[in-house]
């Protein structure tokens, strides 16, 4: 498994790492969590990501369950909260907010659930446009002085937004943003690729990017309609069926490349996300130990864009 820095930051992190949205709480519980996380750690993953907001909670509970039943020590893994959602009902100020009052209580929360005393990586969830910026910068800079996180950053920010951060938090001499979370696959490539582009160098920024196979899109599994009990059937997840007709004859093409390749096409589909040097880590997910270690594999995949840069222009064309 290869590490890269997260950023311009010292942190490592594994080329691929593990996430828990829409299946922990939800389609996984703790002992099949367990089962998951000890399959991504012999497999050399590091980084294991999470949020608040995930299963309202639960995801945070069962993830902290498993890392203790499992006996993991705190130095040999890295894991993230988010916050922005809230998860205490349309309360003011506990409701779509990234103001102070309700981001230092709710790094308190996730320490509760999640039974650590501090998580590497904190990151506001979304932008809001109803509190300051300076407020929130300085919010979470004290969150890192506290010790409760190690760095903050973003997910889903402008890059307007991610720059006033941090040249705020520059010229107070506060803690700065050192990453960003955005998707970022074959399907969903312009802010990563072109938006953010002056703020790898200028700003230092690393990014952990999510969805890298567009909700399944991407393995094939909707080439000829959507499969009983897929994650394009879940509450919420009606937009794949829209994503998975529009992108059929690309994901065709790209099942080609793949099989020439003797990988899966979700695996092509994942190698091509880690192939930019730019993505720190790439986050995986899955709702079992079998489809993690497929999803894996794509470290096969990897390889061969790395050593060919005539096969990525490939795939680039046909998106």
């Amino acid at each position: 498994m290869p590490y890269n820095r997260l950023g311009s930051a010292g942190l490592q992190v594994s080329q691929f790492s593990f996430g828990s949205w829409v299946t922990f709480g939800g389609q996984v519980d703790t002992g099949l969590a367990k089962e998951q996380l000890q399959a991504a750690a012999d497999a050399g993953v590091n980084f294991f990501d999470n949020a608040e907001v995930y299963a309202g909670g639960k995801s945070e509970q069962i993830m902290g369950e498993a890392i203790r039943e499992l006996g993991w020590k705190r130095h040999e893994y890295v894991i993230s909260t988010k916050f922005y959602w809230g998860i205490n009902g349309e309360m003011p100020n506990m409701h779509y907010t990234l103001n102070r009052k309700y981001l230092m209580q709710a790094i308190d929360g996730s320490l509760e659930r999640l039974g650590l005393d501090f998580v590497d990586l904190a990151y506001c969830h979304r932008p809001d446009p109803n509190t300051p910026i300076e407020e929130t910068v300085y919010a979470m800079s004290d969150i890192v002085e506290s010790g409760k996180a190690l760095y903050w950053g973003t997910s889903e920010w402008s890059a307007d937004e991610i720059r006033a951060a941090w040249e705020i938090a520059d010229k107070r001499n506060l803690r700065k943003p050192v990453m960003e979370q955005p998707q970022y696959n074959l399907l969903h490539r312009d802010r990563v690729e072109n938006e953010y582009a002056r703020l790898y160098e200028d700003l230092g920024l690393g990014l952990t990017t999510w969805s890298p196979l567009a909700g399944g899109i991407l393995t094939g599994k909707y080439v000829d309609g959507i499969p009983e009990g897929s994650r394009a059937t879940l509450e919420g997840h009606d937009y794949l069926r829209a994503g998975a007709e529009k992108s059929r004859d690309q994901v065709r093409e790209l099942a080609k490349i793949a099989a020439d390749l003797g990988v899966s096409t979700g695996q092509l589909a994942l190698g091509w996300v880690a192939a930019n040097p730019h993505v720190s880590t790439v986050i995986l997910g899955a709702s079992s130990v079998k489809q993690l270690e497929e999803n894996l594999g794509a470290l096969k995949a990897l390889e061969s864009l790395d050593d060919d840069a005539g096969l990525k222009a490939s795939i680039d064309e046909l998106f």
